[in-house]
């Protein structure tokens, strides 16, 4: 599939990892239909995007308000052939806290967004994905996850995160495997420490300290280059199943 004929939803795709898979979709003539929460932050993006940009106020962790938002999504861009999960939210905390134990509640708000929503997505697309034309292979459409090095190797305080992306990269295969019958691929992107809003808002010697630790290149990821790793993969029809790691070679120590 070449990105010009895309026609992507894509969560949290209004900052950060998802935004810059946007600008390079829409860059290569496709269009996309943004996902997230955040209405302010969706107006400025639009702008800049263009027509060919779509957006819908979507709590990926509501089932109903995902089939509701992926049939806006489908009639605004005529069918979907890609969905790109990247919403998420960081979780981070001790399970044993200085003043209490980690609560259940806080544990399972990493799971709900960020195993849960990437699952309901991807079901839910893959559902519409099957009803479009084949292509040469047999494809239909591409489902692409967001995992962390994190499920790899987590590090102290990260065990809700950790957890919840481990489940991402735990159903890459299965779910590749029982939507070969539909012509839908199912990959996983596992990235490094990269420069979201998150760690831009964090002060210079951090993110220096951030950077210097990456083996190489030494510096933090850039989220143009997680986006051309999510063009790759929808053009590579051959990719499907696995996980690739994008880190510059960084191994997360306990802390």
């Amino acid at each position: 599939m070449k990105t010009n004929n895309v026609k992507a939803i894509i969560t949290g795709g209004v900052s950060g990892l998802g935004l810059a898979c946007a600008r390079k979709i829409i860059s290569d003539g496709g269009r996309v239909s943004l996902f997230d929460i955040n209405e302010e932050a969706a107006q400025s993006v639009l702008s800049e995007l263009g027509s060919r940009a779509h957006f819908v106020k979507t709590d990926v962790s509501n089932e109903e308000n995902v089939i509701s938002s992926c049939q806006q999504a489908n009639d605004f861009l005529g069918g979907i052939n890609v969905a790109i999960n990247c919403a998420g939210v960081i979780a981070a905390g001790r399970v044993l806290g200085r003043e209490a134990p980690m609560a259940t509640d806080y544990f399972s708000k990493a799971i709900q967004i960020n195993l849960i929503g990437s699952f309901n997505i991807s079901k839910t697309a893959a559902n519409i994905m099957q009803n479009n034309e084949a292509d040469v292979d047999g494809q239909r459409g591409v489902i692409i996850n967001t995992a962390s090095i994190a499920a790899y190797e987590g590090q102290i305080g990260q065990a809700a995160y950790s957890a919840s992306k481990a489940g991402i990269i735990g159903m890459t295969l299965p779910m590749a495997r029982e939507f070969t019958r539909i012509g839908v691929r199912v990959m996983t992107i596992a990235p490094g420490v990269f420069m979201t809003p998150m760690v831009a808002g964090m002060p210079d010697e951090v993110k220096a300290s951030l950077g210097a630790a990456v083996p190489f290149p030494s510096r933090l990821g850039n989220p143009a280059e997680f986006a051309d790793t999510m063009a790759h993969i929808i053009e590579n029809t051959y990719l499907n199943g696995s996980v690739i790691r994008l880190d510059g070679a960084i191994r997360l120590q306990a802390k």
